[in-house]
């Protein structure tokens, strides 16, 4: 058995919940574009760390990351019931720029310069065996 099953079990029950929220409760207009990318629960199931992925530039990532955060009690007492537990944990909200990290990665590689073929370039350098 995994250690701290039940951490993991929790935070899918945490993004379920959130995401569930945002697409049929949440009313505010900054957080229409957001995902929740993942939650990690601490082990004593605490804090629940939620990750969020927002599409666009410095400024709409300050104003969902805002959004998130004025409505945090709003978003914990809607999903406490549907969690169970003794103790809701503490939510904290944080940025998930993986994405924007692989978007770049991946313009970088297609704006790369194309070399040689090397199974060409290999059978160039090898002498010929006369």
């Amino acid at each position: 058995m995994k250690p701290y099953a039940r951490a993991e079990r929790i935070s899918v029950q945490i993004q379920m919940a959130i995401t569930e929220l945002l697409s049929k409760k949440i009313q505010d207009p900054r957080l229409e574009m957001a995902t929740i990318s993942g939650v990690k629960v601490t082990s004593d199931l605490r804090i629940a760390d939620v990750y969020i992925t927002v599409f666009g530039d410095k400024k709409r990532v300050r104003d969902v990351m805002d959004g998130f955060k004025k409505s945090k009690g709003y978003i914990k007492k809607s999903i406490a019931p549907k969690l169970g537990l003794k103790f809701m944990p503490e939510l904290r909200f944080f940025h998930d720029d993986t994405f924007d990290k692989a978007a770049r990665l991946d313009a970088l590689i297609e704006a790369a310069p194309k070399g040689e073929d090397r199974e060409d370039s290999d059978a160039a350098d090898m002498p010929d065996k006369d």
